[in-house]
């Protein structure tokens, strides 16, 4: 049985920041992991990417750790790899931006995906 896939857009090597604990928990909770960071080559000991597209794998979840004006230019390339689920962790999601991903054809969720995954960020200290 192969491990679901996660592609992490925001991805960060700060352990202080939400886009390291989600790379953390996802690992933790048995994820196949894909750092997104143009200016990351190592996140946590796994490859970074610079974009999404850049990834070979196929892609079950996206989870963005992006402000609303950078991750609307992500859409088109997030759509292109075909997520079962795109996942707006709070403050990175906007209206415009769900509209756009549903319009895209992606199911756009609103929430934390670090709580998704059954853990609290709190649980992954710098």
């Amino acid at each position: 049985m192969t491990k679901p896939t996660v592609a992490i857009l925001g991805a960060s090597s700060q352990r202080g920041k939400f886009g390291n604990k989600s790379v953390r928990a996802h690992l933790k909770a048995g994820y196949e992991v894909f750092p997104v960071n143009p200016t990351e080559t190592e996140i946590e000991g796994l490859k970074a990417y610079a974009s999404i597209s850049d990834i070979p794998e196929t892609i079950d979840r996206v989870s963005l750790y992006l402000r609303p004006e950078v991750g609307m230019g992500q859409l088109d390339a997030i759509a292109s790899k075909h997520p079962k689920e795109v996942w707006l962790n709070p403050g990175t999601g906007s209206p415009e931006m769900i509209a756009k991903g549903r319009s895209l054809g992606l199911n756009m969720i609103s929430g934390c995906s670090i709580v998704d995954v059954g853990y609290s960020p709190s649980q992954f200290p710098e």
